[in-house]
Formats: structure tokens, sequence, C-alpha cells
């Protein structure tokens, strides 16, 4: 009783000290800001991260913005003139360091035996006759046909580089500026990184700003219909909202910006944050139904006396699962980890001293319906009738649960990963359909990147990246593949004749390719090839634009690539935003692994510490396990794969789901030792702490189920999966780990 003694003799500073803690915390939200670039994701000493890096300190950012214009045929005349107008505005712009679009294309042809390097549109048609030309003409231009233009001419592109040290935001806003300065017919779709990042912020702020209230409302009304006491909804409320503020307050506190994944902090915190409160609301309601003479001091006193044990152990044993996070590749994982943990931390303490001070404030309330003798509710039917069906058949339960158990895991053969960032937003996102356009129009939106080093010039280099070119050409998933080889292969096609041995041809020799080069320098621009090969001619890049980012076809992609240039005699490194997703995707799984196996082991070695048996982590485990194998086993079967958000789904069901099964044993235990027999012990458990044990993982399933609005589908997954992941936890805490005990007697139960 010293800690029940403590906390009524200090209650009011307990209640001013978490509420002035919390909000000293919470002033550093005020300096938060968001981090919307997935690239953060992949960690720097990543080999493809470490190559992208250093092509881009090389060759720039490869992060343009590509706005799409949709029409019946993009060759009329109104679509050509404004095209060819914001092709010139943005040119102007101090934002935008280079400019693709039909106008600024190149179209190289031999007139006269000569090079002659003129736009892909010079001039714009007036009639039909002059369009079909036109047509013809860039249906044989390899650097616009497929590339600026869609091969069934209702899609072009206007490709946008960002100038050095511009934002996603000014360069968007300057896009966009000039597509209102020329308005017109056409459907216009945005897509690029920069885009991407823009939507992700944006949905970011949109799930903050939607999300919370909503969830906070849900929660509201959950704990009003549990306890129907003003008490019981605002007490477990209060720990949610300042829990809230101490996870959110941490962000920007430690120094680290707000992501995708920081979305699910204050969701935890609303689905965890009131879990121990509730047990301590229904506890006290126990008391108060059964003892009508007790005082409300002795009541909240044997509260307090009766869960402090439980309740630190669940408390401490959520805190180990959530920090199995620790163990992910995934840097804002591993952030959400230690924001979560800490945050649940301060939810323990609070429903540990904060919700008893203010008890000791208040006067008993009205008994509820739930315990009284000649009233039962609907969860106490519930309950009951639970415990009459694994009273009366613990073994048939053991074995449907192996049976179960057998067919869930041969569904984890079946899940695949994925860490494409296009797939976190619904089919109809501007970003989804934007990149299926680009897909399957021009190519890709992803590339993989081959960076070679030495002499450019040298005709060993150029056939070997012509070579790549070749094989990698028709390869399933593989759009376009082009570098300064396939310019310079179109300058032969330029100054020979077709039929002539250097015709669509890599010269022999060193000379003749500076010879070519010199002469498109007569008539183009050297610029125009400033992304494919750096000013000296040292480094050169092969550019390969992927339609299928699927992890099947990437990984039969990377194999070629890596085939191909195991033969080269130079340096060459390979890196691009999908060599460095495919390596995130492999990491995933180790990550999911590890984040698995720290949290199974951590959370069964503290489950038999406390009951000091090994025994007890083992039975205490299998709940965790039976849940983990139906939810990769569903995953595997409905086709869900592992991506950023669903690769953390162990760590905090673990977590989450291990004080069903703790509140569970400890009551239990306290039942045997008071003489009652285990089918007894059963009965009396569910009908009692069983009832605080399902409002606690309804209330935690009923917090994520805001998830389900979320703009991302990847937390609107995650929020099935972690709710389907709860229920097995709760199912298989009150009707597996009693049959357990049932069936076998562990001797464990009997030590107090």
């Amino acid at each position: 009783m010293k800690l029940a003694n403590f906390i009524e003799r200090f209650k009011l500073w307990i209640i001013l000290g978490s509420i002035l803690f919390s909000l000293a915390i919470g002033v550093a939200m005020k300096d938060a800001s968001v981090d919307s670039n997935l690239k953060n994701f992949i960690p720097k000493e990543l080999p493809s991260r470490i190559n992208t890096d250093r092509m881009e300190e090389i060759f720039g950012a490869s992060d343009p913005v590509m706005i799409l214009l949709k029409s019946d045929d993009v060759l009329n005349r109104e679509t050509l003139l404004r095209i060819k107008r914001i092709t010139k505005s943005l040119n102007r712009k101090e934002e935008v360091s280079k400019m693709a679009s039909l106008f600024t294309s190149k179209d190289i042809k031999g007139i006269d035996g000569a090079m002659v390097v003129d736009p892909a549109v010079k001039k714009i048609p007036r009639n039909d006759e002059q369009k079909e030309a036109l047509r013809n003409t860039l249906k044989n231009n390899t650097l616009a046909y497929g590339m600026i233009v869609s091969e069934n001419f209702k899609y072009t592109g206007i490709v946008v580089t960002p100038a050095k040290g511009i934002n996603d935001q000014q360069l968007t806003a300057v896009v966009e500026a000039a597509l209102e300065e020329f308005p017109g017919e056409e459907e216009v779709l945005y897509g690029g990184v920069p885009y991407i990042r823009k939507f992700i912020e944006q949905d970011i702020n949109k799930d903050f700003g939607m999300l919370m209230p909503i969830a906070l409302i849900i929660m509201l009304f959950f704990l009003y219909f549990s306890f129907r006491e003003k008490r019981g909804v605002l007490l477990p409320f209060s720990v949610v909202i300042l829990s809230i503020i101490i996870a959110m307050g941490l962000i920007p506190l430690i120094g680290w910006k707000v992501t995708m994944l920081s979305v699910l902090a204050p969701i935890m915190m609303i689905a965890i944050a009131n879990n121990y409160g509730i047990h301590y609301i229904a506890r006290y309601q126990e008391l108060n139904a059964k003892h009508p003479n007790m005082s409300m001091s002795d009541i909240v006193k044997n509260t307090i006396s009766h869960l402090k044990a439980p309740t630190l152990m669940a408390g401490l044993t959520t805190v180990v699962g959530i920090l199995g996070l620790l163990s992910h590749i995934m840097k804002p994982a591993r952030q959400l980890g230690v924001v979560a943990a800490l945050g649940v931390v301060f939810a323990l303490l609070l429903s540990m001293f904060f919700i008893p001070a203010f008890l000791f404030y208040l006067k008993k309330g009205k008994p509820v319906a739930s315990f009284s003798e000649d009233k039962k509710s609907f969860l106490s039917s519930v309950l009951n009738a639970i415990a009459d069906m694994v009273v009366k058949a613990p073994k048939a339960i053991l074995i449907i649960t192996a049976i179960v158990a057998l067919v869930a895991g041969m569904g984890i053969f079946k899940i695949k990963v994925d860490s494409d960032s296009a797939n976190m937003f619904p089919a109809d996102h501007p970003v989804k359909i934007s990149t299926n356009v680009i897909n399957e129009e021009f190519g890709g939106s992803l590339n993989i990147n081959i960076m070679v080093e030495g002499d450019i010039k040298d005709p060993v280099i150029m056939k070997a990246m012509d070579k790549v070119e070749q094989e990698l050409d028709g390869f399933k998933g593989v759009g376009d593949v082009f570098s300064i080889a396939s310019a310079l292969k179109e300058m032969s096609k330029a100054i020979n004749e077709p039929g002539d041995a250097f015709y669509n041809k890599i010269p022999d020799t060193r000379e003749a390719i500076a010879q070519y080069l010199e002469l498109y320098s007569m008539n183009g621009d050297p610029e125009d090839f400033e992304q494919m090969v750096n000013f000296d001619y040292t480094q050169a890049i092969v550019n390969v634009r992927v339609s299928d980012a699927s992890q099947e076809t990437t990984k039969a992609i990377v194999a070629k690539v890596n085939e191909i240039t195991e033969g080269f005699k130079f340096d060459n490194s390979v890196g691009g935003y999908l060599l460095m997703q495919y390596d995130l995707a492999r990491f995933i799984v180790q990550g999911q692994t590890n984040s698995l196996i720290f949290a199974v082991l951590a959370i069964a070695i503290m489950i038999g510490i406390i009951f000091r048996s090994f025994w007890a982590a083992f039975i205490g485990s299998i709940p965790l396990l039976m849940a983990d194998l139906l939810l990769f086993g569903t995953m595997g079967y409905a086709g869900i794969k592992l991506d950023t958000s669903t690769a953390m789904l162990s760590s905090i069901m673990i977590g989450i789901g291990v004080d069903y099964t703790i509140h569970f044993m400890h009551r239990y235990r306290h039942q045997l030792s008071t003489g009652h027999t285990p089918a007894e012990s059963v009965k009396i458990t569910l009908n009692s702490t069983g009832r605080g044990i399902v409002l606690n993982a309804f209330s935690v399933m009923i917090g994520f189920c805001v998830l389900f609005i979320s703009a991302f589908l990847s937390l609107k997954l995650f929020g099935f999966l972690i709710i389907f992941s709860i229920l097995s936890c709760l199912l298989s805490a009150i009707i597996i780990i009693p049959a357990l005990a049932i069936v076998f007697k562990p001797k464990f139960f009997n030590k107090i």
C-alpha cells in the first residue's frame, strides 16, 4: 500500500506535474517540419544510395517535374501553341535549369551530307498535310518518339529540371503558374519526384488535421459506451491527450522531422495510451458494484494494489515490443519506435499515478450494470459464453488452433514485397494516375542508372554503353534505355546513308567519335547532353527507364544489369531510384524479421522473468506467434505486400497484443492462489479481468480504424492489418491461453 499512500498524499502535485511536463514538451511542436523525401527512408550507407548521390553530384539532381498534356491528338495547332508558350515561359524562369519538350528536344538529320540539328518541332503545322509530315518525322526521331510524345500521340510531356537550391514548392509553383498563364482544353497530369514529395507533404498535413480529431471523437464515444461514467471517459482520454502532446513534441525536440510514418505516432497514442487507464476504471467499477460498503479511498487503494504489477508488466512489454522497430533499417521507422515507446512510457506512468490521483478527489459513482448480479451486459454474456466453451472443450480448441496455425503458416510463403513509392497512393490519386501514364506511354517513371568512367570517347566504352542499350531493349519491364551512345548513333544516321557500314553504328575510332561530336556542336548545343555525359567526357550515364517496378521484374532487371556490367574493363557503378527501392525492399524483409525475432524473444524473456518460469515465457508467447502466423498468412493469401508501412506491423502488434496475455495470466494465477480450480479460475478471470482486456483491445482497434480514411493506401492497409492482428491477440489471450491452462495445468501458475 506504500504506492497508494504516496499517490494519495501527493495527488495534487502528481496532477499538476503531469500536465505541466506535457505542456513543456508540447511547446516544441511549433518547430515541427515535414520531411516528404522518400529517399531519406533509405540508409546513406547503402551502396545504391551512395552511387545515386554521387551521380546526382556530377549530373545534377534527377528530380525533374514531368507535366503531361493529354489530347485526342497532341499535334493539333492549339496544343502545340500552348506547349510552345509554356516552354518559352519556363525557359526564362531562374528556378528552372533545364527544359525538355517538343520544342527543345532535338531532331538530328543529314542534309546534303551535313549534320543538321533542329528542334523536334521546328514549325507548328498549319494544315493536315503538314501535321502528318510532322507525325512521320517524330516517329523517326528516337530522341522524342516515346520519350517526349507518346506513340499514340495522345500524350506529350514537358520535363522541367529545377535550378540548384530550388525546392519542390518553388518549382511546382512556377510550373503551375505557367500552365495557368496559358490555359487550354488539354487534360493536365502532374508527375515526377517533386510532385510525389509535394503530395506526400500535403497528405501528411491532411492526415494530421483530419485523422486525429476523428480518432479522438471516436474514442470519446467508445469510452462513454464502455463505462457510462464521466470519469470513465475523461480520465483515460486525458491520458491520451497528454501522451499525444509528449510524443509529437519529442519529434522536433530531438531534432527529427515529421514523415509519413510519423502519422502513426498520434494514432498509436490514441489506440494504446488509454489501455492501462481502462483497466483502472474497469477495476474501480468492479469494486464499486461488488463492494458497495467500500469507501472511495479504499477502492482506489485496492485498484492500485491489484493493478500495479500487471499494468507495469504490460506497459514494459509494450515498450519492448515497439522498440523492436530499432532493428529496422529505415530511419523513420526507428524514429517512430523511439517516439512511440517514450509516449507509451509516459502513458503508463500517467495511468499508474495521474488517474488514481484524480480518483482520490472524486466521490463514488453509481454502480454499473456490467457487474450487477441480476443484470448482465452484452459483453458479460459473451465472456461467460467463451468461458463455458473453453471449460467444456479445451482440447478441441487447441486442435483447431493447431490446424488454423498450419494453414495460415502456408500463406507466409506467398508474401511479396513492394517498395514502389507510387503504390502508397490509391488508384485515383493524381500521383498514381500520372505514374501509370508515364509507365505506359513514356518508358517508365523509375530508373536505374549505370555510370561509366574513363575516356568516354573511347570506342570500347561507347560500344559498351551501346551493348547495355541493345541487351536491355525489349527486356521485360524495361521501357527505354538511352545514353550518349544513343545520340551518337543518331548522328551516324544523319551523316551516313542507310546501308552504309557506319549507318546507325558506333564508330571504331576515337577520332571518328570526336568528329561526330564536333559536327553536332557546330549545329546544336553541347549542353543538350549534359545529363548524359560530363563536360570533359570522363563520366557518362546510361539511363534505364523501368515501366514495371514490381519486385520480381526489378530483380530480373538488376540481375541483367549486373551481368552486363561485370564484363566491363573500366570503372562503373549502378544507382538510381529503382535500385534504391529494390535494395530497400530486401532490407524491409530483413528488418521485419529482425524486429519480429527481437520483439518475441525480448517479451518472452520478460514474461519468463515476471512469472519466474521458462514455461510461462513459452505459453505467453503463443498468442503472439499465433497472431503473427494469422497476420502474415492472411497477407500472403490476400496478396497484401510488405512495404514501408506494413513492415512495422509485427513489432507494434506484439508490443500491444502481449498486454492481454499478461493481464489474463496475472489474474488467473491470483484466482488459483485463492483455492479455485483451473476451470473456476478461468470463468472468474474472464468475467472480471476479461472485461478490461476486451475493452482494452477494442479501444486499440477503434483507435486504428481511423487509418481507413488516410490519404495513403499503405496506411489504410496498415490499419486493417493491425486491427486484424490485435483481434487475433485478443482471441488467443481469452481462448487459447485458458485452454492451455486447463489442459496442461502449468505449475508456474501456482507460484505467487
